[in-house]
């Protein structure tokens, strides 16, 4: 099914019209059965094409490109890295000078490239966590800044837990966008300056325990076939510095093909 799509955008290039596709392509895909019957009926994909029944002006090929469009736009969903309505922004900002679980919200937090948040624990070129300092205190620091997404916030307390933003840890709490669904090196730009690159996910660790008893296992979950699923939030690396305030938009740039899952960091 996913040729089809693959096929609309390389008919679309070919025939000199818009062959951008919208953001929505993520979710898109995992949809591409409910329309794949419409696609076909076309005669211009899959076993039903017939080079006699080919496009034979550039008007007939946008008006098939056309067409096609209207099926992916009326059948889309909210797209990679976005939940919702709501648009892409920073719910919340946090930061705390010396290790411990919470951190303090505050008005305003300031990335610094290579470093992370300015006067926060965790920020350093080399690695600042304490497990993982123990092991190799030289190693790249590739959690300067820890991101949640708000949504978890509203599953756990619809669960019976009493978590809000920097709870749990994370110096950017997010809202509208789905952190666990972005690739590996996808970009966030958190207001008109500031841009963290994402490394990898946040693995939980036992001091959600100390928090609440059954936190740490509220934000794992096992998916279709049984992998684990890591809801903690993600990790990043700041690539631009800048001021960031709660209600920034926040953009996403996606890295070149081919996308890489989000690993543990």
């Amino acid at each position: 099914m996913l040729r089809l799509l693959v096929h609309a955008w390389d008919l679309a290039r070919a025939t000199g019209v818009d062959e951008r596709i919208d953001h929505d392509v993520h979710h898109l895909v995992e949809q591409l059965p409910t329309f794949g019957a419409a696609l076909h009926s076309s005669g211009m994909f899959g076993r039903r094409w017939n080079r006699r029944r080919a496009p034979t002006s550039r008007s007939a090929s946008c008006a098939s490109w056309a067409a096609v469009r209207e099926v992916i736009r009326s059948s889309a969903t909210p797209g990679l890295g976005h939940t919702g309505p709501v648009e892409p922004r920073v719910d919340a900002v946090h930061r705390r000078p010396v290790h411990r679980l919470a951190k303090e919200t505050q008005p305003s937090i300031r990335l610094v490239q290579g470093v992370g948040v300015e006067d926060d624990v965790h920020a350093g070129a080399t690695v600042k966590h304490r497990s993982r300092a123990r092991r190799d205190p030289a190693k790249p620091n590739l959690r300067q800044v820890h991101l949640i997404h708000g949504e978890l916030h509203d599953e756990l307390r619809g669960r019976g837990f009493d978590v809000g933003p920097g709870q749990m840890g994370e110096n950017v709490t997010t809202r509208g966008i789905d952190l666990l669904a972005l690739p590996t090196g996808a970009r966030l730009r958190l207001g008109p300056d500031a841009v963290v690159e994402v490394t990898g996910l946040r693995n939980p660790c036992k001091q959600l325990e100390g928090l609440q008893t059954g936190l740490m296992a509220a934000v794992l979950d096992r998916d279709a076939a049984g992998g684990l699923v890591r809801k903690a939030g993600v990790m990043a690396v700041v690539v631009a510095g800048g001021e960031v305030h709660p209600g920034d938009e926040i953009r996403v740039e996606l890295p070149a093909m081919p996308h890489r899952p989000l690993q543990p960091v």
